[in-house]
């Protein structure tokens, strides 16, 4: 049974997406602490240090505040599909619910990015918090807050609510060091439940001390910028001396 109302929701959820994609007029009311719309362009890339450009969150571990997803698995959000499909997205149970990823080892960040679903909507308080302690106890450094009144108990953040787009919410990290990637939402503008599609943290891995019986490292990294549209990236400038523009993997849903 419990399969089965899995099954229509998410047929439900994607027949929204569309309905929503095809011109459902945006916000659907006012809606004071919501960014203008980008939706049909990239954010202002992120520059970061020479060799901290590496996606270190693909095949990462992740759990949940709500082990028992109520569509997908927790394994979708660092698989590295970011298209949209019942087999792409993971939906936790309605109110303020986290996601936590396990990078293995303490890593320095300076970029994370974060696919919630694929439609015109905003979620609300969105939080990001890295930290060494699994259970976030201790050590922890918030590293974007759009939570306008405290509704989700870890004080007023200074992001502004925005409408997801295939572009994910990306933003700058201030190479904080942590273990831990733990995001927070608490519902969307249409209704209180919470998706995830793909969050990707990009940084330093850690030194790796090569040993004879064992010569490949544990940060194996792929190079950034494979994308679907490679033409996003034909036209910026030089990044600042010593520095490189991060270049993220975009999916096609929204071209």
């Amino acid at each position: 049974m419990k399969q089965t109302i899995r099954l229509m929701m998410a047929i439900m959820g994607l027949i929204f997406c569309q309905l929503i994609l095809v011109g459902s007029p945006w916000p659907p009311k006012p809606y004071p602490q919501l960014e203008p719309n980008t939706s049909n362009k990239p954010r202002p890339p992120i520059a970061v240090p020479e060799g901290c450009d590496r996606l270190l969150s693909r095949g990462c571990a992740v759990t949940s505040s709500d082990p028992d997803p109520i569509i997908g698995e927790l394994s979708f959000v660092t698989d590295g599909d970011k298209e949209h499909d019942v087999s792409t997205y993971v939906e936790l149970s309605p109110d303020l619910q986290w996601i936590q990823i396990d990078l293995g080892s303490e890593c320095e960040i300076y970029a994370i990015c974060i696919w919630h679903f694929a439609d015109l909507r905003a979620y609300r308080d969105v939080i990001c918090q890295i930290s060494n302690d699994p259970k976030f106890l201790d050590g922890v450094v918030t590293v974007f807050n759009n939570d306008h009144d405290n509704s989700a108990g870890f004080g007023i953040g200074k992001e502004m609510e925005y409408v997801e787009t295939c572009f994910g919410r990306p933003f700058a990290v201030d190479a904080v060091k942590g273990r831990y990637i733990r995001c927070y939402s608490r519902g969307n503008i249409y209704n209180s439940s919470n998706h995830y599609t793909e969050v990707e943290v990009f940084g330093k891995p850690p030194e790796v001390t090569l040993k004879t019986n064992n010569p490949t490292p544990s940060f194996t990294v792929s190079a950034q910028g494979k994308t679907a549209h490679p033409g996003l990236y034909d036209n910026l400038p030089e990044p600042p001396q010593g520095k490189v523009w991060l270049k993220i993997e975009y999916p096609r849903w929204g071209f």
